[in-house]
This record gives C-alpha cells, sequence and structure tokens, in this order.
C-alpha cells in the first residue's frame, strides 16, 4: 500500500511519523529524569518519642508529602528496616543530634538526596552518615548498575523478536526462550559479579534473577508477536524498552518519579527486573516478593501465548508445512 503511493507523499509521510514518535519518545524519556524528587518516599526516624515527633514534624514541613515516615524506637531498629528494603533511610536521634543511616545499595541518588536534606535539618551542622547496605565498592555510585542493567533489557527484546521472526515452531521458539534465559544469566552474573564487580551478592541467585529476567523481557516480545504478529512486536517492544525503561527508576528509586509513573514502572518488566536484583545483590533477597512475581507472571503469559498463538509466516499449527514437493509430484 505505501509502494502506491508517489515518492514524495511517502516521503513527508515516514517523516512525519518519525517526528510524532521523537515528540512522545523525549518527553517520555527526559521528563521523569528532570522532575526527581520525593513522592511519599519510605524512611525511619528513630530515638525517643519527643524527639521522633520534632523530626517527624520537621520532615513533614520541609517536603509535604514527600515523605512516608515510619516511627522506631533506636538505631538497632532502624537498621533492620533498612536491611529488610522497608525503608530508604533513617534519621536517629541520639545525645548528639541527629545521624543519619542509609541503604546506598537501595538508591545511590536517593542516599545522597536524604545526607543533603539531613544536612538542612540539622541547620548546617555536620551530621554523621552511616552507609548500612553500601553499594559494591567497585561501583560507589552506583552508576555501573542502572548502565549494566540496559543491555539485559535490549537482548531480551532482540531475543524475543529475532525467535519471533525467524523460529517458526512453537516448540523450537519455547526451547529457545528456555536456553536464552538461562545462558543470559550465566552471562550476565558472569559479567556484572565476576568481571566488572557490580553485583555482590550470591552469584547463583543473581544468576537466576537475570535469567526470569531476560525470559520475562524475550517472552513478553515472543508472545506478543506470536498473538498478534509484527504489530505484536511493536507491543511488546513498547513495553519491554520504549516504556518500560524511562519508568524502570533503575538508576533512581520509583518514589523520586511523578507517579503514578514511579508506580507503573515497577509493575513493567526493567522496572521488577532491577528491584528485583538490587534485593538479590544487596539485601539477601528481602523485598523481592513483588517484582518477582510481575517477572514470573510477564514469563508464564508469555510461554502461554506463545504456545497457543500463532507461528511467524501464518498458519495455526507449530510447524511450518512446505507444499512445493506435492507440486512437484503432480507436474511431473
Amino acid at each position: 500500500m505505501l509502494r502506491s503511493r508517489s515518492p514524495w507523499a511517502l516521503t513527508a509521510l515516514l517523516v512525519g511519523v518519525v517526528v510524532a514518535v521523537q515528540a512522545l519518545l523525549v518527553p517520555l524519556f527526559a521528563a521523569p529524569a528532570a522532575h526527581l524528587a520525593p513522592r511519599d518516599l519510605p524512611v525511619a526516624v528513630a530515638g525517643p518519642p519527643p524527639a521522633v515527633a520534632e523530626l517527624t514534624a520537621r520532615l513533614t514541613t520541609a517536603r509535604p508529602g514527600g515523605f512516608a515516615i515510619t516511627a522506631l524506637p533506636d538505631a538497632a531498629a532502624a537498621d533492620r528496616a533498612l536491611r529488610d528494603r522497608e525503608v530508604y533511610a533513617a534519621f536517629v536521634a541520639g545525645p548528639d543530634g541527629v545521624a543519619l543511616h542509609t541503604a546506598p545499595a537501595a538508591s545511590p541518588t536517593v542516599a545522597a538526596l536524604l545526607t543533603e536534606a539531613a544536612g538542612q535539618l540539622s541547620a548546617g551542622r555536620p551530621v554523621p552518615v552511616t552507609a548500612v547496605v553500601p553499594t559494591d565498592p567497585d561501583d560507589p555510585r552506583g552508576a555501573g548498575f542502572a548502565a549494566g542493567f540496559l543491555p539485559l533489557a535490549l537482548t531480551g527484546m532482540l531475543a524475543g523478536v529475532l525467535l519471533t521472526l525467524l523460529v517458526a515452531g512453537r516448540r523450537a521458539r519455547l526451547a529457545g526462550l528456555l536456553g536464552y534465559a538461562v545462558l543470559a544469566g550465566a552471562a550476565g552474573v558472569a559479567v556484572l559479579h565476576g568481571w566488572l564487580g557490580l553485583l555482590d551478592g550470591d552469584p547463583w541467585r543473581e544468576a537466576g534473577v537475570i535469567g526470569l529476567f531476560s525470559l520475562a523481557a524475550a517472552g513478553t516480545v515472543a508472545g506478543l508477536g506470536a498473538l498478534l504478529g509484527r504489530a505484536g512486536l511493536g507491543l511488546g517492544a513498547l513495553l519491554v524498552f520504549l516504556v518500560g525503561n524511562p519508568l524502570s527508576a533503575v538508576a533512581a528509586a520509583p518514589e523520586l518519579l511523578p507517579q503514578p509513573w514511579g508506580t507503573v514502572g515497577q509493575f513493567l518488566p526493567v522496572g521488577a527486573g532491577g528491584t528485583l536484583l538490587r534485593s538479590a545483590a544487596f539485601f539477601d533477597g528481602a523485598g523481592a516478593g513483588r517484582p518477582l512475581a510481575v517477572l514470573a507472571g510477564y514469563a508464564l503469559v508469555g510461554l502461554a501465548l506463545v504456545l497457543l498463538g500463532r507461528r511467524a509466516g501464518g498458519g495455526a499449527g507449530g510447524e511450518t508445512v512446505s507444499a512445493r514437493p506435492q507440486a512437484a509430484q503432480v507436474t511431473v
């Protein structure tokens, strides 16, 4: 249909479509990063009740709606909450003033932001900061973790597209997805943990997370491709990367993004995958329940669609059947 148009009309149409896509993608990627701020960010305030009440009031006044505050009795309870991934930081009131306990492994961006906020609360006096759950020493700012996770999303999307376009048999495509997940998990942990030293947890657990994320990403694309054809591949790429990546908050925290987009991103493969890998690498699996369920759901639905959907090239069967040999016999 496009070829029947004049070259000038086709040129104008293609340029218009690309510019329209650009106009949508630029704010999608740039707006969340440009508007990072605490929005119901989970933090703890620990210490004697009067001091806790005072600190809570000061935090609420300084940033209305910015913090979801949990009151805790002491520093030990605050540290447990940090290790269990219940809060990003804790303001601990003691006889010498306020101290800040952080979990940079959950989000270096949040740790830096709250360190600045603690200085403002203390009227400019130095605030002692304790990193209860630090990042890996080879990646103190967490930039490597965020940058290293992006290729996992890209290759997962690519695997789903290639298996859909080039593999016709359903069983072969299913085997390809499962084999890709196993190999991607092994290769991912070998590079991110063994070579670059960006992860600091149990390698087997990390490999399982990367494998599950890879299966969820590739399975989503392949499943939608099996169901809807090339349009499904485009929809899968949209969910996995074009929308999922800027809303994932892998480099920040979902509570820093404008809402509801921070929450939405955690129900997409990239956001859930980044959160789950942080839990596996730095928190011994704490806080892994929801992202694990999200990724498992995408993986299972994707595999089901691959088994039930149409194969590439048309037809309802799971294997390609050619009619050419029969035609040759008739002509003889």
